[in-house]
């Protein structure tokens, strides 16, 4: 048996989306921009997804920007609001994505900007107290509150709108990395007054390479890919109408199926904590990462005492028996250094001992976690 504990990577195509891609590969081959038919109908097949996803959003369809992903999306709103805004303090903290927290470094050296991190409780949750006196104490200045909707690594919730909703009483702009959310959770923009946020399809069962960027009226930003007026001149380039097209179907099939998604995974994680317990009594949970509520249904990243000796295996060992996990953020699994979102809120000692994160979709079954609890209870009966 193979299993797929890894959703928070990456997700599997909807067989739709392989079949819509392939669909437009083969006859909507057009380039977007050109006048004739067939550039024609490209462009008609961008607007129409363009629409159908600012749709579910509540999102005007000249908000939606489509870009490569995730990672791009949050470079492009980053660099504009200082670049174009003038923002002179952003508000983010230690657990974000390395697409915010590197882009933040980058640029604090190009420009001068102070860049501040908010308390985060020992559970790694942001302490709102905290970035309301914060806000309090930039009152006068641009502010930028960058924060993720949902943790990729501990499955963290942000009170989204409660959070949107300070920021724009304290005149700060709001950008939140919202890739791990969307698709997955309801996300009302004309509820939720933040100002920015990014996807990528390829968490949600749509094909990689492709995302997008919303960006609320009113706000004027200028292009982050020079070189032609595609995606109302704000990024260049001629479009992948095919991953387009593929990312509103996988969209739209997410949220057309959420409630049951939804029940399905929350069983699914209550049975998976439910047999680490039993088997397992010496394990941590990380974060909220062991709540339904709290954390999202789709997360969990667990802390293993016991196998203290085996940090530097047991992802190995799984693997070995066919059980895809991960550490944390794939973006970073290659490496040998403890997770950048643990250590920023985990005691030293609990850092010592082995944490992986699964993470689930739709596809993964009872008899998947059945199948990994009887190989990790081999594997730790093998201690060295």
């Amino acid at each position: 048996m193979k299993v797929y504990f890894d959703n928070a990577a990456t997700t599997s195509l909807y067989p739709e989306v392989v079949e819509k891609i392939t669909e437009v590969l083969n006859t909507t081959y057009g380039n977007p921009s050109s006048t004739h038919a067939l550039g024609r109908g490209a462009k008609s097949l961008i607007e129409y997804s363009r629409k159908q996803i600012a749709k579910e959003l509540k999102a005007l369809p000249s908000e939606i920007i489509f870009t490569s992903g995730g990672t791009e999306a949050d470079n492009f709103i980053l660099h504009s609001c200082i670049r174009d805004l003038h923002v002179q303090v952003v508000i983010s903290s230690l657990i974000e994505h390395h697409a915010v927290l590197h882009t933040l470094e980058v640029l604090a050296k190009e420009y001068p900007i102070q860049i501040v991190y908010v308390n985060l409780t020992e559970r790694g949750e942001i302490d709102l107290q905290h970035l309301e006196n914060l806000l309090e104490q930039y009152i006068g200045k641009k502010v930028l509150v960058s924060l993720m909707h949902l943790n990729n690594e501990i499955g963290n919730i942000l009170p989204l709108k409660k959070v949107a909703t300070l920021c724009k009483e304290k005149g700060a702009y709001f950008h939140s990395d919202t890739v791990q959310s969307v698709g997955h959770y309801p996300i009302n923009l004309q509820e939720i007054p933040v100002d920015f946020i990014t996807a990528s399809a390829h968490k949600f069962h749509g094909p990689k390479g492709v995302g997008f960027a919303f960006i609320r009226k009113g706000i004027a930003l200028h292009g982050s890919i020079t070189g032609g007026e595609q995606e109302k001149g704000l990024r260049a380039g001629t479009e992948a109408v095919h991953n387009i097209a593929g990312m509103e179907v996988a969209f739209s099939l997410c949220y057309k199926n959420l409630e049951e998604n939804t029940e399905k995974l929350k069983n699914l994680k209550q049975y998976f904590i439910h047999q680490l317990k039993h088997h397992f009594p010496e394990i941590v949970f990380n974060g909220t990462s062991e709540s339904l509520e709290e954390s999202s249904y789709a997360i969990v990243n667990v802390g293993f005492p016991t196998l203290q000796q085996q940090d530097n295996t047991l992802l190995f060992q799984l693997d070995l028996k066919g059980i895809a996990c991960s550490k944390g953020s794939a973006c970073q699994s290659g490496s040998v250094q403890v997770s950048h979102v643990l250590s920023a809120f985990m005691p030293k000692e609990a850092l010592q001992y082995p944490s992986l994160r699964f993470s689930f979709s739709a596809f993964n079954t009872i008899e998947e976690v059945d199948f990994f609890i009887e190989n990790l209870k081999e594997i730790s009966l093998n201690k060295y």
